[in-house]
């Protein structure tokens, strides 16, 4: 019986170090885009397309598993610094199953600025500027002078198309949050429309409250998740 219970014990453990083995991880630092030294920043991640899976934690440097094979996007913040989002794919892992990925952080610029220095395609910028009145789509006059800003990016860049993802918080009800999203980023494009951007190089997407940076009960993270991104599409 001990000779049974050994001979299973030791292939449990050689199954569950299968299992752990099979695992993708993603990997990286998060450094200052000018100093290139390590800046200490807020992570957030969560699968995609639903967010079952999330985590958070602080840290210059980060490693976590990437189950199921499924999509992460991940959100890196910090103090004086432009935020960055990205995801990240488990079959770009390299052999030694990470999918290694440095985050440099950027000083805060706009929208503009932003994609002028890039222009890369996938690249999502959060339009920090943009404000509406509480639950209405009413665009704050305070908003144009970025918008404005869009609009040059996109004349400079005729083969620039850009999606326009349209979030809220997650409290009250889903689907009159989807709809408030939706008429939000209507209202951004009929903005840049106006001011000479081609609409048909504006795209728009709705997500709600289903795609929130931080699940935290707290108004800053609320302010959070109340967001406009700037996704572009090709370049």
């Amino acid at each position: 019986m001990r000779g049974l219970l050994s001979v299973l014990l030791i292939a449990l453990t050689v199954a569950a170090f299968a299992q752990t083995d099979t695992l993708i991880y993603a990997q990286g630092n998060i450094i200052s885009a000018t100093t290139k030294e390590p800046v200490v920043a807020r992570i957030s991640y969560q699968s995609l397309p639903y967010g079952s899976k999330v985590g958070f934690f602080s840290g210059s440097s980060f490693l976590f598993p990437l189950y199921d094979n499924d999509k992460y996007a991940i959100t890196v913040e910090a103090a004086g610094y432009a935020p960055a989002k990205y995801v990240l794919n488990p079959a770009d892992a390299g052999a030694d199953r990470k999918v290694i990925r440095d985050i440099e952080l950027a000083l805060p610029t706009s929208a503009s600025h932003n994609a002028e220095d890039t222009h890369t395609v996938g690249k999502v910028m959060r339009l920090n500027d943009l404000n509406f009145d509480a639950g209405r789509t009413t665009i704050s006059s305070s908003s144009h002078a970025e918008l404005d800003e869009v609009v040059t990016m996109l004349k400079r860049n005729p083969r620039m198309v850009i999606q326009l993802e349209g979030h809220t918080d997650t409290r009250g009800n889903a689907n009159a949050n989807l709809k408030l999203s939706e008429d939000r980023v209507k209202a951004v494009k009929t903005y840049l429309v106006s001011k000479g951007g081609n609409k048909n190089k504006i795209k728009t997407k709705a997500f709600g409250g289903t795609q929130p940076i931080s699940r935290e009960e707290t108004e800053e993270a609320h302010a959070l998740n109340r967001r406009v991104e700037l996704r572009i599409l090709e370049n």
